[in-house]
């Protein structure tokens, strides 16, 4: 049986990212996305829906978000869904995340008076062993 797990979401940071290190030493971020949906609803006003999604972002691009998104920002995430669970207290807690494979910054900074160069604008997942961008377009 086939199956897929692939997901594309544009929001804009409800947080900055939070950086730490594992202890095998790979860096790991993480963040709050906020991803807004507007439809009509009765009456022809539009209504607008908000879902917030946690992203995880591993190596080379944890360290790059960290360095360059902030709260307010707009990205564009191509990964996976990931759901964990665990042990808190007695309780079992559990969470549904995306575990980012890419991460396309998307419009202008809200730092503009900083001198740090704006990094290529999609970051190629680790896996392929890139660095630089691979497409100026989103891919839907």
């Amino acid at each position: 049986m086939a199956s897929l797990n692939k997901i594309f979401l544009i929001g804009n940071l409800t947080r900055d990212p939070e950086l730490r290190y594992i202890p095998s030493g790979a860096p790991v971020a993480s963040f709050g996305l906020a991803v807004n949906t507007t439809f009509p609803a009765s009456g022809g006003e539009p209504k607008t829906e908000v879902c917030f999604v946690r992203v995880v972002v591993w190596g080379k691009q944890a360290e790059l978000c960290n360095q360059y998104l902030k709260k307010g920002r707009a990205v564009c995430i191509e990964g996976r869904l990931v759901y964990r669970s665990w042990e808190q207290e007695g309780k079992t807690r559990s969470t549904l995340e995306v575990k980012a494979d890419r991460v396309q910054f998307l419009g202008p900074r809200r730092d503009e008076g900083t001198a740090a160069p704006e990094p290529a604008q999609e970051l190629a997942p680790q896996e392929a062993g890139g660095e630089g961008p691979v497409d100026d377009e989103p891919p839907f």
